[in-house]
């Protein structure tokens, strides 16, 4: 009886895996039919495009505009690049460009402001996060492209540049003109005691020398009696994942994860460890963070916020959380694709969410309007735009958020005694 039962369930067993082994034969099969019969599509249309279009087109010119168009259709950050375009990415790389010194994205379908870079054109102009640029130099960036905004705002130094920026909080259309100019970025804008050994330091990006920079401030604020500190992170867009795990290590303990990517491939997947035995780890923080804070700043605000190392004071952060690979092709042309997500060390995920600050402090600029649709918010605009909406003033608001912070380390101080 017991070998017939066995038999049985061996029997049903090769079956189950058959059928299994059979579906995923079936259905890799599917798809690879369906990838073809796409790509029938394809060829059909640029084909028809080619014969019959009214005005004569090259064959690479439909290529790319194919390609621009497939690629930009996953997220707002992944990008095709024409040689142009990868040239371009490469002298952004080396910092020698005339640019504004602002982070861009395009969300709800409207190209929008992430941050401006302290001490940069923009910064100086009054451009403020999530700004709706709605024209550049009269023409309307209805349905641009990334790439295609970053070349309109590029030039040469001294000459300038016409920005009509959309406030939607404030219900304002302005015309900012800004002067293109090198961009310089210095890591460290501000470290000094304020009072009481608080410190404070401003960190603008996270460049190559950025671990270094702040080693050294750290250093002298020490000297000059440092007992807490507010690391502020506001308006601060990323830059090198590297120096962001770095500037964690001087925080936290040796052996603790940063942070984590994830994405389809094993090898995407990856954990950055603090790797220093630092003399920091119990220096009282808090850590600013407003709506243009992103990536990197975002990167270093949830991995402090995970092992309660900080307390995060501010405004809900821009929420860019995921990682691009640059993938050069032939041609000259690249992919500049998303490949994984950034997660906090608790598992959290950053990509369109954002770290939510500890103590919420808000900016009386700031500007989440995300109730309305894409494509109602967009069209809402552009026909606002062309019936020529008038310019208004730039109003400036005062920061109100470091003052927030230091009676939070006062309070740590006092309870501590």
């Amino acid at each position: 009886m017991l070998k017939k039962l066995t038999a049985f369930l061996f029997v049903i067993t090769a079956i189950i895996i058959a059928a299994a082994c059979f579906s995923w034969a079936a259905d890799k099969q599917d798809k690879k039919d369906d990838l073809y019969k796409q790509v029938e599509l394809f060829s059909n249309t640029l084909a028809i495009v080619k014969a019959e279009y009214v005005n004569e087109t090259s064959p690479k010119q439909l290529i790319y505009g194919a390609l621009k168009g497939m690629i930009s259709s996953l997220d707002p950050y992944s990008q095709f690049m024409d040689p142009d375009s990868y040239n371009e990415l490469k002298v952004d790389t080396e910092g020698k460009f005339g640019g504004l010194g602002i982070e861009i994205t395009i969300d709800k379908g409207l190209l929008t402001v992430i941050t401006p870079i302290e001490d940069t054109p923009a910064w100086k102009a009054g451009i403020k996060p999530n700004d709706r640029i709605v024209k550049i130099n009269t023409e309307l960036t209805r349905d641009i492209t990334l790439s295609d905004a970053v070349k309109k705002m590029r030039g040469k130094p001294g000459e300038p540049v016409t920005l009509t920026i959309l406030r939607e909080k404030e219900k304002k259309v302005l015309d900012i003109t800004v002067i293109r100019d090198i961009i310089k970025i210095k890591d460290i804008k501000e470290a000094r005691i304020l009072e009481d050994g608080i410190a404070y330091i401003k960190l603008i990006e996270f460049r190559e020398n950025t671990c270094a920079d702040l080693q050294a401030a750290l250093d002298k604020l020490k000297e000059k009696g440092m007992a807490s500190l507010i690391l502020d992170l506001r308006n601060n867009p990323g830059g090198l994942l590297d120096a962001a795990v770095k500037v964690c290590e001087k925080f936290i303990p040796k052996g603790k994860i940063i942070v984590s990517t994830k994405g389809r491939q094993d090898k995407q997947n990856l954990e950055f460890v603090s790797r220093l035995e630092s003399s920091l780890v119990d220096l009282p923080m808090v850590i600013l963070v407003n709506a243009g804070s992103a990536s990197g700043s975002e990167i270093v605000a949830g991995c402090m916020q995970d092992y309660k190392r900080a307390i995060i004071l501010g405004v809900k952060s821009f929420g860019k959380g995921s990682v691009q690979s640059v993938i050069p092709l032939r041609d000259g042309c690249a992919l500049r694709l998303t490949t994984s997500k950034y997660f906090t060390p608790l598992g959290r995920e950053i990509h369109n969410k954002g770290i939510i600050p500890d103590i919420v402090v808000e900016e009386e600029t700031s500007n989440n309007d995300k109730e309305k649709t894409s494509e109602d918010l967009k069209n809402e605009i552009f026909e606002d735009l062309e019936k020529n909406a008038q310019p208004q003033e730039v109003e400036f608001k005062p920061d109100k958020q470091v003052n927030h912070a230091i009676d939070v380390l006062k309070a740590i101080s006092i309870y501590k005694k």
